[in-house]
C-alpha cells in the first residue's frame, strides 16, 4: 500500500503504539490526524513531528463517547480530506488492579466494551460509508491482542472487548466484499507501555517491545505485505515479515 499522500486518522495516539504509528505513518508521506481524550497530552505528541515538518493534526475526543464520533470524522476530514486510512488503537483495560469476573462491576464492564468494541463500531459507520462511495479502496486497522483469543485470569474486560473486535473486523469483511475497503486485526504482541505496567506492575519491562520497534514493523508490512492477505486475517506483529 503506497502510504503517500494518504489520509490517515489513529485513535489512542497520545503515547505508547498509537504515538508510534501517527509518526511513522507521516514519515511515510502519509497526512495523519492523531486523536486522544486529553488535548494537552495530544498536542505534546504530535509537537515534535511538526518540528521535523510532518502533516501532523492532533484532536482531543473520547471514541468512547457516542456524541464524539461525528463531530471527530468532521473535524478529522476538515484537515486531511476523506479518511483513505483508519486505524483503531485506543483502548482501556478497564479497572485497575485488573479484577475477576465476580467482582468487576457491570459499569466497569459496559464503559470497556463502549470504548474497545462498541467506539470502533460507530466510528468505522462513520468513516467506512464514505470510502465505499468514493470506490477508491480504504483500510481499518483493528490493534488487538493475544487477550483476544487466550482466556487471561482478571483480565476479563479488556478481554472480552478485543475478542468481539477480532470478530467485528471479520463481519465487516464479509459484508463490504468486493467494496476495495479492507479490514485487517493486528497483534501487536506485549509492549513496555504504560497500559502493560498498569496491568502488571511486576513484568520485567526491559524484555518487553518498544513500541516504536512494533510500529515501524506494522508500517513496513503495510507498505510491502499487507495487500497479500484477506480482508477480515489476524496477524501477530511478530509474524509479519513471516506473512
Amino acid at each position: 500500500m503506497d502510504l503517500v499522500g494518504r489520509a490517515v486518522l489513529v485513535t489512542g495516539a497520545s503515547r505508547g503504539l498509537g504515538l508510534a504509528l501517527m509518526a511513522d505513518f507521516a514519515r511515510a508521506g502519509a497526512r495523519v490526524v492523531g486523536v486522544a481524550r486529553h488535548a494537552r497530552e495530544m498536542e505534546a505528541a504530535v509537537e515534535p513531528l511538526r518540528a521535523e515538518g510532518l502533516s501532523v493534526h492532533a484532536l482531543a475526543y473520547d471514541v468512547g463517547d457516542k456524541e464524539d464520533v461525528y463531530p471527530l470524522v468532521g473535524a478529522a476530514t476538515s484537515l486531511v480530506g476523506p479518511l483513505d486510512v483508519l486505524v483503531h488503537n485506543a483502548s482501556t483495560l478497564g479497572p485497575t488492579p485488573l479484577p475477576l469476573l465476580l467482582d468487576l462491576a457491570c459499569e466497569e464492564l459496559q464503559r470497556a466494551l463502549e470504548v474497545n468494541l462498541v467506539g470502533p463500531f460507530r466510528l468505522s459507520k462513520a468513516v467506512v460509508g464514505n470510502m465505499v462511495v468514493r470506490g477508491q479502496g480504504g483500510l481499518v486497522l483493528h490493534l488487538t491482542s493475544d487477550a483476544a483469543v487466550s482466556a487471561y485470569p482478571r483480565w476479563g474486560a479488556y478481554s472480552l472487548g478485543k475478542g468481539a473486535l477480532d470478530h467485528l473486523a471479520r463481519l465487516w469483511a464479509a459484508e463490504l466484499e468486493g467494496t476495495g475497503v479492507r479490514f485487517l486485526s493486528v497483534d501487536p504482541g506485549e509492549m513496555d507501555t504504560r497500559m502493560y505496567r498498569d496491568a502488571v506492575p511486576e513484568a520485567d519491562f526491559a524484555a518487553l517491545a518498544r513500541p516504536e520497534a512494533v510500529a515501524a514493523r506494522i508500517l513496513r508490512w503495510l507498505e510491502g505485505g499487507a495487500d497479500a492477505l484477506p480482508s477480515g486475517a489476524r496477524v501477530e506483529a511478530a509474524k509479519l515479515e513471516a506473512a
